[in-house]
């Protein structure tokens, strides 16, 4: 279930605080742990460094991003894969 228009797209008050702030001193690497907020229009650019659990990923914000939450562009969990045996003679 999606969130109420009137409401607005949800995005965190001390987020958009550290937004401001990285503009006007000219520095795009934002860090964060929450997933769950919408990118707006006006982050559009900005390089931020999202939390998935064990480290630091960075994602830079590109125009087709708007409307969508960061947690979608996060991956969370490694890919698997079989180591290969090596074989003995």
């Amino acid at each position: 279930m999606s969130r109420v228009k009137w409401k607005g797209p949800y995005v965190r008050n001390k987020l958009l605080d550290n937004i401001k702030n990285s503009m006007s001193i000219y520095k795009n690497d934002i860090k964060t742990v929450y997933k769950n907020f919408v990118i707006l229009p006006k982050f559009v650019g900005l390089t931020m460094q999202v939390y998935n659990g064990k480290t630091f990923t960075t994602l830079k914000i590109v125009n087709e991003m708007v409307g969508y939450k960061v947690g979608e562009f996060v991956l969370t969990r490694k890919q698997f894969s079989y180591k290969k045996k090596k074989n003995k003679k």
